[in-house]
């Protein structure tokens, strides 16, 4: 069950977030909503593949 929604919520990450990396967002450089975001989606991918 928490696998199958962190499944389905990383691919509305995919779908509905931007995606840092190819837009070359450093993330020394990285303002605090960019590195929450990275955060969020780092997390939920982490969970997904558990």
């Amino acid at each position: 069950m928490k696998k199958a929604l962190f499944k389905s919520l990383a691919i509305l990450n995919r779908a509905l977030l931007p995606s840092l990396t190819k837009r070359g967002v450093d993330l020394s450089k990285a303002s605090k909503w960019q590195l929450l975001l990275f955060g969020y989606r780092l997390w939920v991918t982490k969970n997904a593949l558990d």
